[in-house]
């Protein structure tokens, strides 16, 4: 069996936008997300701490989706080993030539055995990192991508998948003899992924980085005092997972956001897995806020490699546990 890749971290996340017009008074005037470039049929955002091409790709479309999820690998040869990888699993594997994504290098895309369409590349386009550029931040100073949150019908086998792949798991969710979520990390921090429990595969949110708590509370006053506060869904609060302060945003198209700040250090070899009790409240919210029936019920369809939306597997909710829940489950 081949090595696995030796991935670094989380990257970027491609969407299906159906208004760019729409998509760019949200995610650069009000949010604060840099444009490196636009096409006809794309935009290419980035945060302030980022030199690298983007974070996020805003592609047009005729329905909301989500085309990939996106991890860099260390060098060029852990594409070799991700395809071999995945190719001795049964899994589609797509060889992408330097360009094929605007400011990305030869990359494979793949359909792993979640459902989900998940890249790899090395090399990018570098560009001027503006982390000292305060006379050009706004919004609420967005910094860096940190994560992506992945629902998936069964949180156990998607654990040890990417366990397979060499995450590690900081926190999870679990409870009568079953686990409802987990958080897992190839950078020092809290996660890269959240494997969370729902109707599989589907994209439930992306998170992105904020320096400070004032930027996101900020953020949440900008959009009131325009009357555009319909695009807060959740928030700000604090997670009981992670430590996180965060807020919750949902686009025109419904692509849900994650700004958030606060959490902490997993990078010690002998760090352990905390591990919380799914009738424990405070793993979704901290001071015991209330979530959203949105939260649990929509999400983000995603893409395989032609382009067609994946058909989702439903999650078993007749038990009292799956109605207990986690984030993922009602």
């Amino acid at each position: 069996m081949s090595d696995t890749p030796n991935i670094v971290r989380a990257a970027y996340v491609e969407l299906i936008s159906t208004d760019l017009e729409r998509a760019k008074w949200f995610w650069v005037d009000m949010l604060g997300f840099v444009l490196t470039a636009e096409d006809p049929d794309a935009l290419y955002l980035r945060g302030y701490e980022e030199a690298n091409h983007h974070s996020l790709v805003l592609r047009r479309g005729d329905a909301p989706a989500a085309a990939c999820i996106s991890f860099r690998v260390w060098a060029p040869e852990d594409l070799d080993v991700a395809s071999a990888w995945y190719g001795e699993r049964g899994c589609r594997v797509e060889r992408r030539p330097a360009g094929a994504t605007r400011g990305i290098g030869e990359a494979i895309r793949v359909e792993d055995p979640l459902g989900f369409t998940v890249e790899y590349f090395h090399a990018t386009d570098r560009v001027e990192r503006l982390l000292q550029r305060y006379d050009v931040h706004r919004g609420a100073g967005i910094a860096r991508i940190d994560h992506f949150n992945i629902c998936v019908d069964d949180p156990a086998a998607a654990h040890d998948f990417y366990g397979s792949l060499g995450f590690r798991c900081s926190e999870t969710i679990e409870g009568n003899d079953r686990m409802y979520a987990a958080w897992m990390h190839r950078k020092p921090s809290v996660h890269d992924i959240a494997l969370t429990g729902g109707a599989s595969p589907r994209l439930h949110h992306v998170g992105w980085f904020a320096p400070e708590q004032h930027h996101i509370t900020r953020l949440c006053d900008t959009f009131g005092a325009i009357g555009e506060q319909a695009h807060i869904e959740r928030g700000p609060g604090r997670h009981g997972v992670s430590n996180a302060f965060y807020v919750y945003l949902r686009d025109h198209d419904g692509h849900r956001i994650e700004v958030y700040t606060s959490d902490y250090f997993t990078g010690d070899p002998d760090h352990e897995t905390l591990r919380w009790d799914v009738n424990d409240v405070r793993r979704r919210d901290f001071w015991g806020a209330a979530v959203v029936p949105s939260w649990y019920a929509e999400a983000t369809d995603v893409l395989d490699l032609d382009g067609k939306v994946v058909a989702t597997r439903s999650v078993d909710e007749s038990t009292s546990e799956a109605r207990v829940g986690a984030d993922g489950f009602r």
